[in-house]
């Protein structure tokens, strides 16, 4: 069997896996004022993360750096701490830093938009240049989409069986031992290697949003 090459440590550039993409804080829902960013390992080594901030002030971070064992993730709870007019619509960055355990250099980043919007009704400004439709099209979309999905609607909530699966299909693969491993007596088949496994967590957060919100 032919050795997995680890990924590159050195050149500041390890993917880094951060759910959500981006933190929307509301003025008039509570509920909002604080936010989770879920930070996930998939290496098959031990990382240091370190959150920074443009506007560090406004913001309370609970464990701002700290360690994620391998083929684990971590919560970070971030709390606003200006809902008030004067931050209204201001874009703020937070900054994910990760290190090898153990080391100083920067090996990964990620950036994550947080932005204080006054309602949930008001979508967060963009710079691309949509515009609204005429009335008159956006009734009759809504009126054929309704129509086409009536036959299909379901009362229930529960999580259908297609996110589940993929659930556990993520999980089993993250168990899996990476291909090359000699200590394994899996057949070759069966053996992902780094890259599978780092579409596997991304594919993992992405549905554990989804079971979440359901």
């Amino acid at each position: 069997m032919h050795s997995v090459q680890p990924p590159t440590l050195i050149d500041g550039k390890l993917p880094v896996f951060v759910f959500p993409s981006s933190l929307n804080f509301f003025i008039d829902d509570q509920s909002t004022h604080k936010q989770v960013l879920t930070v996930y390992n998939p290496y098959d080594f031990t990382l240091k993360f370190k959150v920074l901030c443009t506007s560090p002030k406004k913001y309370m971070v609970v464990d701002s750096e700290g360690v994620i064992k391998s083929r684990c993730c971590i919560d970070i709870v971030i709390r606003h701490l200006e809902i008030c007019g004067l931050s209204e619509g201001l874009r703020d960055k937070f900054r994910i830093h990760i290190y090898e355990h153990g080391k100083k250099k920067v090996i990964g980043k990620k950036d994550i938009i947080a932005m204080l919007l006054p309602t949930r009704d008001k979508n967060p400004p963009t710079d691309d240049n949509f515009e609204a439709l005429p009335s008159s099209m956006r009734e009759d979309t809504v009126q054929r989409t309704m129509t086409s999905r009536s036959g299909h609607s379901t009362s229930s909530s529960a999580p259908s069986l297609i996110v589940i699966i993929a659930a556990v299909t993520c999980i089993l693969a993250l168990m899996l031992p990476n291909y090359g491993d000699t200590e394994t007596r899996l057949p070759d088949y069966m053996l992902l290697t780094q890259n599978q496994k780092l579409i596997a967590a991304y594919v993992l957060g992405l549905v554990t949003m989804v079971l979440l919100r359901t």
